[in-house]
């Protein structure tokens, strides 16, 4: 049996980064949340957090991490039935994609996470690999490209995001003068979002082009955005994203026949608790395009 005091200083000591400040939310000294954690190390035979040079959970303590959200996921549910549980805010591990937190994300949970008070811990994954955070146990719930559920899991499809090779009109005169072929693809600087992004690889191999290319590579969907904005390459873009920029003819794409559309699936923890469920509900109504 595991003993949630002991998770609790975990979640704590992790969400306000230091075991002094953990204590002070906690009612306890350092020295009494250091013991705590050191028993859960006993206790599991494995450490569970990283001390330098940066505090953050080992593999292991991520998972116990995530298993005490849902636990207090499920302790939310039985409230209104037994009040003296309390009333803290229960806390949702998201593995999502940074496209969907930049353009729908937002406005489809807000209203529902205010009412429910419900507390995000959003990790930002590509849409092609967020599924292994949820089969690893990281996370409760996930955003990902594949409609392949996992063994005590449901999948529920939320529709699809267009997405297109965008760059400036200077961008597209000065590479791709003749449209886009292999010797301007060989040549013209694209933006990748990382090493697991599969996009622009998807677009070239639509385009029947299976050679190298340069590329910038820009972690961030707003700099994506910008960089291309500034003329520094071409990249796949979702629509939604980036209509104003294309109505006013600031961008504009290198092969407009070329549209990707990606599928995204939510995956999420059977038995997790009425919350997710609901949360699932809310997200059943999204429809994307």
């Amino acid at each position: 049996m595991l003993d949630y005091k002991l998770l609790q200083a975990l979640a704590t000591v992790v969400e306000c980064d230091g075991f002094e400040r953990a204590g002070d939310r906690l009612g306890l000294s350092q020295s009494a949340v250091s013991q705590r954690i050191k028993a859960l190390e006993i206790r599991l035979g494995q450490p569970v957090l990283i001390r330098h040079p940066a505090l953050h959970p080992t593999p292991a303590g991520q998972r116990l991490l995530n298993h005490y959200q849902q636990v207090q996921l499920l302790e939310r549910d039985l409230r209104s039935t037994l009040p003296t549980l309390g009333e803290a805010s229960p806390r949702l591990r998201i593995a999502l994609n940074a496209d969907s937190l930049s353009t729908w994300w937002a406005d489809v949970v807000g209203d529902f996470c205010q009412s429910e008070g419900l507390l995000l811990d959003l990790v930002i994954e590509d849409q092609d690999v967020g599924l292994k955070r949820l089969r690893d146990g990281e996370v409760a719930a996930c955003l990902c490209a594949s409609d392949q559920p996992i063994a005590g899991a449901r999948c529920v499809p939320l529709g699809h995001m267009v997405y297109h090779p965008f760059a400036t009109p200077a961008y597209i005169a000065r590479h791709f003068p003749e449209g886009p072929t292999a010797e301007a693809f060989g040549s013209a600087p694209a933006i990748v979002y990382g090493p697991h992004d599969q996009l622009q690889h998807r677009f070239l191999q639509g385009c029947g082009y299976h050679g190298g290319f340069p590329y910038h590579l820009c972690p961030s969907s707003q700099g994506f955005v910008r960089l291309a904005s500034a003329g520094m390459g071409y990249g796949m873009m979702p629509m939604m994203q980036v209509e104003t920029l294309v109505a006013e003819g600031r961008l504009a794409s290198i092969a407009p026949e070329r549209a990707l559309f990606v599928p995204l699936y939510w995956h999420f923890w059977r038995h997790s608790g009425a919350v997710l469920e609901r949360l699932t509900g809310v997200l059943g109504e999204v429809s994307l395009r």
